[in-house]
């Protein structure tokens, strides 16, 4: 069965790190490109980093540029989305999700096939 798992979330202090981690399954990721995305209350879910199957190729929302970095492992078959510098809008339930291609752009969450359950980051004093 395939499953994405996510881990690494909680509550953190604004100007804060967390280290997501999200891990498969049932199978490889090493042909997919993953996605991280979020969702706030009340809001709808929005692309935050897109990583190609190689690695190579990475996309940021506007928002997280310069905090977020994405990275892979795939003989650990691990995406990581490393957040710095903490912010109480970065509040939302994070998601990871895989996409059958080679990239994947991260205009939204249309596009991805796999979706893990979601982990919780909450940013506040």
């Amino acid at each position: 069965q395939l499953q994405l798992v996510e881990s690494g979330g909680g509550l953190v202090q604004p100007g804060g790190a967390l280290r997501l981690s999200c891990a498969a399954s049932g199978f490889t990721l090493d042909y997919y490109a993953i996605g991280w995305f979020r969702q706030a209350p009340g809001k709808e879910r929005e692309g935050v980093s897109c990583i190609s199957s190689s690695g190579g190729n990475t996309n940021y929302a506007d928002s997280v540029k310069g905090r977020f970095t994405i990275s892979r492992d795939n003989a650990k078959n691990t995406v990581y989305l490393q957040m710095n510098s903490l912010k109480p809008e970065d509040t939302a339930v994070y998601y990871c999700a895989a996409a059958e291609e080679a990239y994947y752009d991260c205009s939204g969450p249309g596009g991805m096939d796999y979706w893990g359950k979601g982990t919780l980051v909450t940013v506040s004093s």
